[in-house]
Protein backbone atom coordinates (compact mmCIF):
# COMPACT_ATOMS: atom_id res chain seq x y z
CA UNK A 1 0.00 0.00 0.00
CA UNK A 2 1.16 3.88 -0.47
CA UNK A 3 2.99 5.01 2.45
CA UNK A 4 0.70 8.00 2.89
CA UNK A 5 -2.37 6.61 2.22
CA UNK A 6 -1.63 4.12 5.38
CA UNK A 7 -0.42 6.80 7.14
CA UNK A 8 -3.66 8.76 6.89
CA UNK A 9 -5.66 5.50 7.61
CA UNK A 10 -3.89 4.34 10.38
CA UNK A 11 -4.13 8.08 12.35
CA UNK A 12 -7.27 7.57 13.38
CA UNK A 13 -8.79 11.25 15.35
CA UNK A 14 -4.99 12.21 15.31
CA UNK A 15 -3.73 14.06 12.60
CA UNK A 16 -0.34 13.30 11.48
CA UNK A 17 2.17 16.14 11.61
CA UNK A 18 4.30 16.69 9.26
CA UNK A 19 6.65 19.78 7.69
CA UNK A 20 7.62 21.38 3.90
CA UNK A 21 11.23 20.60 3.71
CA UNK A 22 12.51 23.85 1.58
CA UNK A 23 16.13 23.66 2.38
CA UNK A 24 17.16 21.30 -0.48
CA UNK A 25 19.29 19.41 2.19
CA UNK A 26 19.32 15.80 2.16
CA UNK A 27 21.39 16.40 5.73
CA UNK A 28 18.94 19.09 7.24
CA UNK A 29 15.91 16.83 5.66
CA UNK A 30 17.28 13.29 7.33
CA UNK A 31 17.58 14.92 10.61
CA UNK A 32 14.18 16.80 10.33
CA UNK A 33 12.71 13.33 10.14
CA UNK A 34 14.75 11.89 12.97
CA UNK A 35 13.02 14.48 14.89
CA UNK A 36 9.22 13.02 15.08
CA UNK A 37 8.01 14.14 11.90
CA UNK A 38 5.38 12.03 10.11
CA UNK A 39 5.50 13.01 7.16
CA UNK A 40 7.11 16.12 5.12
CA UNK A 41 7.25 17.50 1.70
CA UNK A 42 10.12 17.63 -0.35
CA UNK A 43 9.04 21.45 -1.93
CA UNK A 44 10.51 21.86 -5.75
CA UNK A 45 7.68 24.70 -6.08
CA UNK A 46 9.67 27.24 -4.14
CA UNK A 47 12.93 25.59 -2.94
CA UNK A 48 15.56 25.41 -5.09
CA UNK A 49 15.30 21.33 -5.20
CA UNK A 50 16.09 19.30 -8.40
CA UNK A 51 15.64 16.40 -9.95
CA UNK A 52 19.23 14.79 -7.73
CA UNK A 53 18.10 16.61 -4.65
CA UNK A 54 15.06 14.76 -4.47
CA UNK A 55 16.59 11.99 -5.03
CA UNK A 56 19.49 12.42 -2.34
CA UNK A 57 16.65 13.58 0.31
CA UNK A 58 14.72 10.72 -0.37
CA UNK A 59 17.49 8.03 0.05
CA UNK A 60 18.11 10.63 3.21
CA UNK A 61 14.43 10.75 4.74
CA UNK A 62 14.65 6.90 3.86
CA UNK A 63 16.82 6.56 7.00
CA UNK A 64 13.62 7.98 9.22
CA UNK A 65 10.12 7.65 9.93
CA UNK A 66 8.95 10.46 7.76
CA UNK A 67 6.80 9.58 4.86
CA UNK A 68 7.85 11.74 2.43
CA UNK A 69 5.52 13.34 -0.18
CA UNK A 70 7.19 15.49 -3.23
CA UNK A 71 5.65 18.69 -3.95
CA UNK A 72 6.48 18.94 -7.84
CA UNK A 73 6.83 22.83 -9.67
CA UNK A 74 3.59 21.99 -11.92
CA UNK A 75 1.20 19.49 -13.40
CA UNK A 76 3.57 18.53 -15.68
CA UNK A 77 4.07 15.10 -16.80
CA UNK A 78 7.61 15.42 -17.62
CA UNK A 79 8.48 16.50 -14.28
CA UNK A 80 6.64 14.38 -12.28
CA UNK A 81 7.92 10.86 -14.30
CA UNK A 82 11.51 11.94 -13.15
CA UNK A 83 10.32 12.55 -9.91
CA UNK A 84 8.53 9.37 -9.83
CA UNK A 85 11.48 7.48 -11.36
CA UNK A 86 13.84 8.68 -8.49
CA UNK A 87 11.53 6.86 -6.28
CA UNK A 88 8.72 9.22 -4.88
CA UNK A 89 5.94 7.64 -3.99
CA UNK A 90 3.29 10.31 -3.25
CA UNK A 91 3.17 13.41 -5.81
CA UNK A 92 1.35 16.89 -4.62
CA UNK A 93 -0.06 19.00 -7.27
CA UNK A 94 -0.14 22.65 -6.76
CA UNK A 95 -2.54 25.12 -8.35
CA UNK A 96 -5.21 22.21 -9.17
CA UNK A 97 -8.15 24.57 -10.36
CA UNK A 98 -10.61 21.72 -11.55
CA UNK A 99 -11.34 18.01 -12.56
CA UNK A 100 -9.72 18.11 -16.03
CA UNK A 101 -6.39 19.17 -14.29
CA UNK A 102 -6.75 16.90 -11.50
CA UNK A 103 -7.36 14.06 -13.82
CA UNK A 104 -4.42 15.08 -15.64
CA UNK A 105 -2.16 14.95 -12.72
CA UNK A 106 -3.72 11.47 -11.54
CA UNK A 107 -2.24 9.98 -15.49
CA UNK A 108 1.08 11.35 -14.97
CA UNK A 109 1.64 9.25 -12.27
CA UNK A 110 0.34 6.23 -14.04
CA UNK A 111 1.59 3.87 -16.77
CA UNK A 112 -0.16 3.19 -19.98
CA UNK A 113 -3.06 2.23 -20.99
CA UNK A 114 -3.84 4.58 -17.49
CA UNK A 115 -1.79 7.15 -18.14
CA UNK A 116 1.07 8.65 -19.49
CA UNK A 117 4.52 8.16 -17.13
CA UNK A 118 7.11 6.68 -19.04
CA UNK A 119 8.58 3.45 -18.73
CA UNK A 120 12.17 3.38 -17.30
CA UNK A 121 13.72 -0.30 -15.98
CA UNK A 122 16.77 1.18 -14.67
CA UNK A 123 15.18 3.43 -12.31
CA UNK A 124 16.03 4.40 -8.39
CA UNK A 125 12.02 3.28 -8.05
CA UNK A 126 12.65 -0.26 -9.90
CA UNK A 127 15.44 -1.05 -7.29
CA UNK A 128 17.79 -0.14 -11.04
CA UNK A 129 15.56 -3.39 -12.27
CA UNK A 130 15.98 -5.75 -9.13
CA UNK A 131 12.57 -5.19 -8.10
CA UNK A 132 9.88 -7.74 -9.86
CA UNK A 133 7.07 -6.51 -11.63
CA UNK A 134 7.73 -2.87 -10.69
CA UNK A 135 5.91 -1.81 -13.91
CA UNK A 136 2.86 -3.87 -12.99
CA UNK A 137 2.61 -2.77 -9.35
CA UNK A 138 3.16 0.52 -9.56
CA UNK A 139 0.03 2.47 -10.39
CA UNK A 140 -1.43 0.66 -7.00
CA UNK A 141 0.95 1.99 -4.86
CA UNK A 142 0.96 5.68 -6.24
CA UNK A 143 -0.22 8.48 -4.47
CA UNK A 144 -1.75 11.89 -5.34
CA UNK A 145 -2.19 15.53 -3.45
CA UNK A 146 -3.95 18.05 -5.36
CA UNK A 147 -3.56 21.72 -4.01
CA UNK A 148 -6.58 23.90 -3.73
CA UNK A 149 -5.41 27.60 -3.79
CA UNK A 150 -8.11 29.54 -5.24
CA UNK A 151 -11.82 30.28 -4.18
CA UNK A 152 -12.04 28.62 -8.20
CA UNK A 153 -11.13 25.50 -7.13
CA UNK A 154 -12.80 25.64 -3.96
CA UNK A 155 -16.33 25.71 -5.41
CA UNK A 156 -15.27 22.86 -7.44
CA UNK A 157 -13.86 20.77 -4.53
CA UNK A 158 -16.19 17.90 -4.70
CA UNK A 159 -16.03 17.37 -8.45
CA UNK A 160 -12.02 17.39 -8.20
CA UNK A 161 -12.53 14.95 -5.21
CA UNK A 162 -14.20 12.50 -6.95
CA UNK A 163 -11.31 12.05 -9.45
CA UNK A 164 -10.42 8.36 -9.70
CA UNK A 165 -6.91 8.47 -8.26
CA UNK A 166 -6.94 11.77 -6.01
CA UNK A 167 -6.19 10.85 -2.75
CA UNK A 168 -6.29 13.99 -0.95
CA UNK A 169 -6.58 17.64 -1.16
CA UNK A 170 -4.59 20.40 0.03
CA UNK A 171 -5.41 23.80 0.81
CA UNK A 172 -2.35 26.51 0.33
CA UNK A 173 -3.55 29.35 2.58
CA UNK A 174 -0.79 31.53 1.09
CA UNK A 175 -2.16 32.06 -1.92
CA UNK A 176 -5.59 31.21 -1.01
CA UNK A 177 -5.63 33.97 0.75
CA UNK A 178 -3.79 36.14 -1.52
CA UNK A 179 -6.59 34.68 -4.47
CA UNK A 180 -9.24 36.46 -2.00
CA UNK A 181 -8.11 39.64 -1.61
CA UNK A 182 -6.21 39.08 1.21
CA UNK A 183 -2.27 38.54 0.94
CA UNK A 184 -0.11 37.60 3.59
CA UNK A 185 -2.91 37.60 5.91
CA UNK A 186 -3.90 34.11 6.06
CA UNK A 187 -6.09 34.45 9.63
CA UNK A 188 -8.35 36.88 7.86
CA UNK A 189 -11.96 35.38 8.94
CA UNK A 190 -12.62 35.01 5.38
CA UNK A 191 -9.96 32.86 4.62
CA UNK A 192 -10.45 31.14 8.03
CA UNK A 193 -14.39 30.36 6.62
CA UNK A 194 -13.04 29.40 3.30
CA UNK A 195 -10.69 26.41 4.67
CA UNK A 196 -13.71 25.37 7.38
CA UNK A 197 -16.02 25.08 4.70
CA UNK A 198 -13.64 23.14 2.83
CA UNK A 199 -12.97 20.60 5.50
CA UNK A 200 -16.60 20.44 6.29
CA UNK A 201 -17.30 19.03 2.47
CA UNK A 202 -14.50 16.90 2.50
CA UNK A 203 -15.64 14.80 5.22
CA UNK A 204 -18.83 15.07 3.40
CA UNK A 205 -16.96 13.59 0.53
CA UNK A 206 -14.89 10.86 2.44
CA UNK A 207 -11.82 12.59 1.26
CA UNK A 208 -8.72 13.64 3.59
CA UNK A 209 -7.86 17.21 3.23
CA UNK A 210 -4.43 19.12 4.84
CA UNK A 211 -3.23 22.26 4.70
CA UNK A 212 0.17 23.70 6.46
CA UNK A 213 0.22 26.15 9.60
CA UNK A 214 3.16 28.23 10.48
CA UNK A 215 3.21 27.48 14.52
CA UNK A 216 1.47 24.88 16.52
CA UNK A 217 -1.30 27.58 17.85
CA UNK A 218 -2.10 27.75 13.83
CA UNK A 219 -1.91 24.03 13.45
CA UNK A 220 -4.56 23.74 16.40
CA UNK A 221 -6.54 26.28 14.90
CA UNK A 222 -6.81 23.63 11.82
CA UNK A 223 -6.82 20.72 13.95
CA UNK A 224 -10.63 22.20 15.32
CA UNK A 225 -11.41 22.62 11.79
CA UNK A 226 -11.41 19.21 10.86
CA UNK A 227 -7.84 18.65 8.87
CA UNK A 228 -7.02 15.51 8.41
CA UNK A 229 -3.31 16.11 7.87
CA UNK A 230 -1.25 19.31 8.55
CA UNK A 231 2.49 20.42 8.09
CA UNK A 232 3.69 23.00 11.03
CA UNK A 233 6.26 25.52 9.66
CA UNK A 234 9.50 23.93 7.22
CA UNK A 235 12.17 22.56 8.17
CA UNK A 236 14.48 26.22 7.60
CA UNK A 237 11.58 27.94 9.18
CA UNK A 238 11.49 26.14 12.25
CA UNK A 239 15.22 26.23 12.33
CA UNK A 240 15.54 30.12 11.95
CA UNK A 241 12.90 30.12 14.94
CA UNK A 242 15.38 28.49 16.87
CA UNK A 243 18.18 30.15 15.78
CA UNK A 244 16.87 33.52 16.70
CA UNK A 245 15.50 32.68 19.94
CA UNK A 246 18.78 31.81 20.90
CA UNK A 247 20.21 34.89 19.90
CA UNK A 248 17.64 37.11 21.32
CA UNK A 249 18.11 34.74 24.45
CA UNK A 250 21.53 35.43 24.87
CA UNK A 251 21.49 39.13 23.81
CA UNK A 252 19.00 39.65 26.63
CA UNK A 253 19.96 37.72 29.40
CA UNK A 254 20.25 39.30 32.61
CA UNK A 255 19.06 42.37 31.93
CA UNK A 256 21.37 43.54 29.76
CA UNK A 257 21.66 43.66 26.10
CA UNK A 258 24.62 42.33 24.00
CA UNK A 259 25.19 44.18 21.10
CA UNK A 260 27.89 42.72 18.57
CA UNK A 261 29.20 44.30 14.98
CA UNK A 262 32.15 43.81 12.89
CA UNK A 263 33.75 47.23 13.82
CA UNK A 264 33.17 47.38 16.98
CA UNK A 265 32.76 44.25 18.90
CA UNK A 266 30.74 43.33 21.16
CA UNK A 267 29.30 46.25 24.03
CA UNK A 268 26.85 45.63 26.65
CA UNK A 269 23.82 48.49 27.27
CA UNK A 270 22.32 48.43 30.51
CA UNK A 271 18.51 47.01 29.98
Amino acid sequence: MNPFRQLIRAAGPHPPIGTMIVSASPIVAEATGHAGFDWGVIDMEHAPADTMHVLQILQAVGNTKMVPVVRVPWNEPVMVKRVLDAGAATVLFPFVQNADEAAHAVASTRYPPRGVRGISHMSRASKYGAAPNYVGSADADMGVIVELETPQALERLEEIAAVPGVDALFIGPADLSASMGHVGRFAHPEVLQAMADAARRCRAAGIPLGTVGGSADVVTQYRAMGFRFIAVSSDLGLLMAGARAAVQALRMGGGETHVHSLDGGTRTDAG
